[in-house]
């Protein structure tokens, strides 16, 4: 197989944009009209998830070991929207048909047969780890909302209790859909390590264009039923050998699996010093401040500083969360959950004040990928 070739054609036929998706699913859907069923009404979020998922598959055709993983995980994921092993093969002919049309002349047998090997590959890896995931899962869980809270214009907490054992570590996100928007999934963080009551804690804002966070936020209710995916993600789990202090820096709705690892260090333990950084725009974004601060009152090891960007009247700490908490860093493990923007620009002050980059664990949310904070 020519890796060189593969990623040659394949950033060829990226340049042709949006394009790529919208002939992608026409030759799917006119060739196998069944398949259209996978997917939602609204096809808008859903086209640049091939783009990208070829795209980082592709990318790394020649580093198997780190393809392997993403594809099994991609695999597995897909079990929700009923993908079944009779389906790859669907795909495939799209696939190749829209690398035909899109390269042209430059379509050769050679190509043909190099495309044909690695989609094969990629579907035996996706399938194999889907059918070992149903031996021993559900493709989703069912989750009662037991409780809904607007806290701030925009910002939801949500706990739903889920119909079987979820096991989950403080820090991981899952897929979830909403009955108001089916075959739309979006991650989120769960706001608490693993309950006995199988319930768990969501922390939802609106984002622009975001069909899933405002259905949640705006649109669920007590008694409605979502869909959870498998958890995932281990960016901002602790480790078991991990026991130094934390300093936590947190953005908006980024609280959430920040949240989780202080529960999880007050359930679990050992006590150790936690000072947890939570920056909003206004005061009246921070919206979980009465829930932080009763837990700061019962575990003497728990610091909790709010801290405001854009509010003139507030009387705590103002500016951004990452300066403030820089004040206190003293050699402790660093977590930053937030924006794209946030996490970004945190993570660029700890390395130019000095703190280490292995010291430092970060998670973004972004509406990238389909992506929802």
């Amino acid at each position: 197989m020519d890796t060189q070739a593969l990623k040659g054609s394949w950033q060829r036929v990226a340049q042709s944009g949006d394009q790529v998706p919208l002939f992608f699913y026409s030759a799917l859907f006119l060739m196998y009209p069944e398949t259209r069923a996978l997917f939602p009404v609204s096809m808008a979020t859903q086209r640049d998830r091939l783009v990208n998922a070829l795209g980082h598959v592709v990318s790394n055709v020649d580093r198997v070991n780190e393809v392997v993983p993403f594809l099994q995980q991609l695999g597995r994921d897909h079990r929700k929207f009923a993908v079944l092993a009779q389906h790859y093969p669907a795909v495939g002919q799209a696939l190749l048909a829209t690398l035909e049309h899109f390269l042209g002349d430059r379509w050769t047998p050679a190509l043909a047969r190099d495309w044909t090997a690695a989609y094969g590959l990629v579907a035996k890896v996706m399938t194999e780890a889907a059918e070992e995931s149903s031996a021993v899962t559900p493709p989703w869980w069912e989750g009662e909302i037991i409780l809904h809270e607007v806290r701030a214009p925009g910002i939801a907490v949500i706990r739903a209790r889920l119909n079987y054992q979820y096991a989950f570590r403080a820090g991981q996100s899952a897929s979830v859909s909403v009955p108001l928007r089916p075959k739309l999934w979006r991650f989120y963080s769960f706001a608490n390590a693993p309950r006995r009551d199988n319930s768990i804690d969501l922390h939802v804002r609106v984002v622009d264009g975001g069909t899933v966070s405002t259905a949640l936020v705006h649109g669920a209710q007590r008694g409605d039923i979502l869909k959870v995916g498998a958890p995932v993600g281990d960016r901002l789990t602790l480790g078991q050998n991990q026991s130094k202090e934390l300093l936590l820096i947190a953005g908006g709705t980024g609280l959430a699996p920040l949240k989780a690892l202080v529960e999880q260090v007050a359930y679990e333990g050992p006590p150790r010093g936690v000072r947890l950084f939570v920056g909003a725009r206004t005061s009246r974004e921070l919206y979980d401040l009465e829930a932080l601060s009763k837990m700061e009152a019962e575990n003497p090891w728990l610091s909790v500083v709010p801290v405001v960007s854009r509010d003139a009247f507030y009387s705590g700490e103002h500016g951004h969360a990452v300066d403030v908490a820089l004040k206190a860093w003293r050699g402790q493990d660093v977590f930053v959950c937030g924006s794209e923007e946030m996490v970004q620009n945190s993570v660029s002050r700890l390395l130019d004040a000095g703190v280490p980059p292995e010291l430092i664990r970060f998670d973004e949310f972004t509406t990238a990928g389909g992506r929802e904070p």
